[in-house]
């Protein structure tokens, strides 16, 4: 259990370190937005390329692994849409945000520095590709039913332009694509970019925590709304769940792949549903809940998963 710790104290500690002093100093909320940039668009993209340009490109062709990891998520988002259609009185907007809150974790931000702290670096191909998928997924969904709620100007074919630009101008999923090519074609950088890669990749997850945590302050929490906590326990139960029964089914997977797969399934909800929410001005408050209650509720919930992982107590039948 002390391994366990060591792993998790310092990554949620940099999450209550950075919650701590937003509350501190209260700085405005546009001083963010340079590190918000930095790590989305240069640590977080160095990390993705790096990892996936030095993989075997014959491992990266698992077909299998990504159809059930991706299913997970759409089975956690497909569920979570349902609570908020019944508890939003079917106002479609707010019930595709809880989706994106129930359904889409905090991969980018927690997910790799987590799972690479908690499993090695063997793991970042299987991250790779969960969020690779899983962005796909949310980038794909949320601006079609966003159109369909009428809350998105301009249509379903507005709606398909955008999900055109979300999938093709995202810095991540073009830094994967990039890694893959250079991958297949067994590219390798210069000594002095891949040094650079490697100072950028490690500033990921330290940056990332302290982010969320300072962003998490400047929300303020007056309530909790009657959804939240079906949410969150859809995030942190029932999509790890949904993970392990599908890798099952779409297996075998090794003991590393399953373990990566539902350690990135019980991360917390994500920054990204805070995000859409201020976008389409609807559900902020819920958003902040989510996001916020879910990261307190996942030090308890994704401590426990490592747990399982690291003691292989995961059901030996998956791992045949």
């Amino acid at each position: 259990m002390l391994d366990i710790l060591n792993v998790a104290l310092p990554f949620f500690g940099l999450i209550f370190i950075g919650f701590a002093c937003g509350k501190w100093r209260r700085l405005p909320d546009e001083g963010l937005a340079w590190m918000n940039f930095f790590i989305l668009y240069v640590a977080l993209p160095a990390l993705f390329f790096r990892i996936l340009s030095k993989t075997p490109f014959e491992q990266l062709a698992q077909v299998n692994f990504i159809k059930a990891t991706t299913l997970a998520t759409a089975g956690a988002f497909a569920i979570a849409l349902l609570v908020g259609l019944v508890l939003r009185r079917g106002r479609l907007a707010d019930a595709t945000l809880a989706a994106v809150a129930g359904g889409l974790g905090n991969i980018g931000y927690m997910g790799p520095g987590l799972a690479l702290a908690t499993l090695g670096q063997e793991a970042a191909v299987p991250v790779a590709l969960i969020f690779s998928f899983d962005c796909l997924l949310i980038f794909a969904l949320v601006p079609l039913l966003m159109a369909l709620s009428g809350t998105s100007k301009g249509g379903i074919g507005r709606a398909l332009m955008d999900v055109v630009r979300s999938i093709f101008l995202n810095p991540l999923l073009i830094a994967a694509s990039l890694g893959v090519g250079a991958a297949a074609f067994r590219f390798e950088p210069p000594v002095a970019l891949d040094r650079l890669l490697e100072f950028l990749y490690t500033s990921a997850a330290p940056c990332a925590l302290f982010a969320l945590g300072v962003t998490l302050a400047l929300r303020p929490l007056e309530r909790t709304p009657p959804e939240v906590p079906l949410l969150i326990a859809v995030k942190l139960a029932l999509h790890p769940v949904l993970a392990l029964l599908l890798l099952g089914t779409f297996g075998p997977f090794s003991e590393l792949w399953v373990s990566t797969a539902v350690l990135m399934a019980a991360l917390p909800p994500g920054l990204f549903a805070f995000i859409l929410a201020r976008r389409y001005d609807t559900w902020i408050e819920q958003a902040t809940s989510a996001v916020l209650l879910g990261t307190l509720a996942s030090v308890v919930t994704l401590t426990g998963v490592m747990w399982l992982v690291k003691a292989h107590a995961l059901p030996q039948l998956l791992l045949r």
